[in-house]
């Protein structure tokens, strides 16, 4: 597995990282525990350093899973996790979306706690899980500054940050990585976000880099989604939408035959192209799919290959919003 630094720290992480959410909330019903343990195992011996979690996913739960699994590896791995969230308030955003609490004294307490379910003495990369407009993000980064220096961070990360709050973090504490969602149908980072972040030296990862299973080329017009699957609710996952879309389906398994590589690879190979420092964390509960990601790191796609996509892509306009209207309001602050 090559490894990616992300932007100027020093941490070094595998190329393609594992989102873990999905094993605990958000797609379906919470999967089972020994099952989800083997992969988490499975992806440390096939090279993957790199772990996706958050105290809101299960909530809770989906640390637990991540903490117990990846304990004989402590040192080997690097274990990102989230705070921001009020957990008192409906955590899913199904009945609406989820209060934020970024006080501070909040994040000090998440992080104590995080450090417990993780069983690790100190958090990788502590990301604020969406920006709490109620909080100056200088009190933000500030507390996460003061738990760096106490040892229980060592890396402080935005989640879905627009560029102003990125540089007034970043003044306070520096970032070391922004993770929001990108992908070939979600590009708005494009426009101002990778600018900032190639300027100040701050990595990106990527989630959702499979479009939450689109780019997979697995679902059509006819798939469907259980009240327990949030993709549900989702704009672009209605029938009209999946339809509408299928053209970047199309795209991608043109060049999927000429490289002999899988849909999805090429969806991951076009974003290992973008920039040296991205590193994507595909979610995945399946063996397969984890080793079918995985070898993605070896698909080279060549400028003529990028040109191609790029000027196909550019024809082709994505339907459906990412996010319901309340949840969207929540990203790009």
């Amino acid at each position: 597995m090559q490894k990616r630094k992300l932007g100027n720290s020093n941490l070094e992480v595998s190329a393609v990282g594992l989102g873990c959410m999905g094993m605990s909330f958000s797609y379906g019903p919470p999967k089972d525990k020994k099952e989800m343990t083997s992969l988490l195992r499975a992806a440390v011996e096939r090279g993957v350093t790199f772990f996706d979690t958050a105290e809101v996913y299960g909530p809770y739960t989906n640390e637990e899973l991540v903490g117990e699994a990846l304990a004989p590896f402590r040192g080997r791995v690097v274990i990102a996790t989230k705070f921001g969230f009020d957990l008192k308030t409906d955590p899913r955003g199904v009945k609406g979306a989820p209060g934020l609490n970024s006080r501070p004294e909040h994040i000090k307490q998440v992080a104590e706690a995080s450090l417990k379910r993780l069983k690790v003495d100190a958090i990788d990369l502590f990301y604020q899980h969406r920006v709490d407009e109620n909080v100056p993000i200088e009190d933000v980064a500030g507390a996460v500054k003061e738990l760096i220096q106490a040892g229980k961070v060592k890396h402080f990360g935005l989640s879905e940050a627009g560029v102003k709050t990125i540089r007034r973090a970043h003044k306070v504490q520096p970032l070391t990585a922004l993770q929001s969602e990108y992908s070939l149908w979600t590009r708005t980072p494009e426009k101002e976000v990778i600018p900032t972040l190639e300027e100040l030296g701050i990595g990106f990862v990527t989630y959702s880099p499979l479009g939450k299973g689109f780019l997979t080329g697995k679902m059509d017009a006819q798939t469907t989604f259980d009240n327990s699957d949030f993709r549900s609710t989702l704009p672009r996952f209605t029938p009209e939408a999946l339809k509408a879309n299928q053209a970047l389906i199309d795209l991608l398994g043109k060049i999927g035959k000429r490289k002999k590589a899988t849909v999805a690879q090429i969806a991951l190979a076009w974003l290992l192209a973008r920039k040296p420092w991205i590193v994507p964390i595909p979610g995945t509960t399946k063996l397969h799919r984890l080793d079918e990601n995985i070898e993605a790191v070896a698909v080279e796609l060549t400028p003529d290959d990028l040109r191609d996509i790029e000027s196909a892509a550019a024809k082709i306009t994505v339907h459906g919003a990412r996010y319901p209207e309340k949840l969207e309001q929540m990203t790009g602050r």
